[in-house]
């Protein structure tokens, strides 16, 4: 019963207007890469996940997208009932077979390469990545560049895997093909989609 009053409750108080807001601010986000913005979250998801998470699951999960979780979350029932009321979300056990992932311990997550990558035909049938990270801040530097960003773009996320640069590297060799992600840490989102590119030398 703990469960199913859990899953009743933090969901969107305006679920057409949060939506909409949410989605802008992913987009907004999505088209300016590696630049940290700071978001309204709209929800409130059991613990572990982040409100800014579960308002980005509510608005982009749905049946027809699969969703995988780590085992911090996988193993949070009363998370996977939220999901399931608010989100609507079908569950996959294989990170292959996700449309989306929810990843609360990054550094132990599997490899990007694991997850869906879609096809040259099909580069949107890949995986999206939802990363909650410690902070934007304190970890090792990342500059990137390519399209949405003007020069380069610079942070330093706190709790990626220590080869996370080499995996990106090769994500990015595979466009049009690879995995994008949305990183989150408390009200802060940054995208990185698979045309942001490494500065040489940051692997």
């Amino acid at each position: 019963m703990q469960a199913e009053a859990s899953a009743l409750d933090g969901g969107f108080a305006q679920p057409v207007f949060d939506a909409q807001a949410t989605f802008r601010a992913i987009m907004d986000a999505m088209a300016r890469p590696a630049t940290v913005m700071q978001v309204d979250p709209r929800a409130v998801p059991p613990a572990p996940l982040q409100s800014l998470a579960g308002a980005i699951a509510c608005t982009l999960i749905d049946p027809d997208t699969p969703v995988w979780l780590d085992s911090v979350l996988g193993d949070n029932e009363a998370l996977r009932a939220w999901l399931a009321f608010h989100a609507n979300a079908r569950f996959v056990e294989a990170p292959a077979g996700a449309a989306f992932a929810l990843v609360a311990d990054p550094s132990a997550m599997p490899p990007l390469g694991r997850f869906a990558q879609g096809s040259q035909e099909y580069p949107d049938r890949s995986a999206t990545l939802i990363l909650q990270i410690e902070s934007f801040e304190g970890g090792a530097p990342l500059t990137f560049h390519g399209p949405g960003i003007k020069g380069t773009a610079s942070m330093a996320p706190l709790g990626l895997p220590s080869d996370f640069a080499g995996q990106w590297d090769e994500n990015v060799s595979r466009f049009p093909r690879g995995i994008d992600l949305i990183l989150i840490a408390g009200d802060a989102i940054a995208c990185l989609p698979r045309s942001a590119r490494l500065v040489e030398g940051e692997n």
